[in-house]
């Protein structure tokens, strides 16, 4: 009897408290794993990082008309995209070049009509949105042999364009570590239609050297 009152008496090797707070800080890990593996499942789907994202226009300009049939080079529009870190949405005055003429009273043109009576922009809606925090030089991959095709998928096929690639930093750092399946040459930057008849590789080694491409993977190249 004696040896049980001393066994029943005897204090723990443990506080109480401990064994709660394992127990509470087992239920908080395991759901911080699920929401980490959650977190990392949403951040790879293609909802997240909207890819097929196509908001409705103002206008409803096609570009499978513009740039596929008519063959408008994509630099009449977007000129600045060789020269200067944003490719810009093209002024209204571009559009009336053209639509002073052809096409002049169709009333899916009101709005650019409008514009350039009043002089305010026609409220276009960004389709390849970056974060804030995100730099991105478009000259810099323009006049570097990566064609308009790597980023913005084949615009010359689309009525509505949509964002076709994810944009992500994943996908990004993959091209700056691996280049060269990427090059082309530059007089076919806007040729969203063309293809290497050499090896797509070998071409990029050549070009990789000829244009001196050496891109870079820190931070600060597109946190700045």
């Amino acid at each position: 009897m004696a040896d049980d009152i001393r066994a029943t008496d005897r204090k723990p090797l443990f506080p109480v408290w401990l064994d709660i707070v394992v127990k509470v800080g087992g239920i908080l890990v395991g759901v911080g794993a699920l929401y980490v593996v959650a977190l990392l499942y949403y951040g790879i789907h293609p909802q997240a990082m909207d890819i097929g994202y196509q908001p409705e226009q103002p206008v409803p300009y096609s570009h499978r008309v513009h740039a596929g049939e008519l063959g408008i080079d994509c630099r009449y529009c977007h000129q600045p995209a060789e020269e200067s870190a944003f490719a810009t949405v093209p002024p209204t005055q571009t559009c009336m070049n053209c639509h002073t003429a052809i096409h002049a009273e169709t009333e899916t043109l009101a709005p650019v009509r409008q514009s350039h009576q009043t002089g305010l922009p026609v409220e276009w809606n960004r389709v390849h949105d970056l974060p804030d925090f995100v730099y991105f030089d478009h000259s810099a991959h323009v006049r570097r042999g990566v064609g308009c095709v790597e980023c913005h998928g084949r615009v010359d096929r689309m009525d509505t364009v949509y964002q076709a690639k994810a944009l992500s930093m994943a996908w990004c750092l993959d091209c700056h570590r691996n280049p060269e399946p990427r090059l082309r040459p530059l007089e076919e930057i806007t040729n969203l239609a063309w293809t290497s008849e050499e090896d797509r590789e070998a071409l990029g080694r050549r070009l990789r050297q000829a244009y001196d491409i050496d891109p870079p993977t820190d931070c600060s190249t597109c946190h700045r």
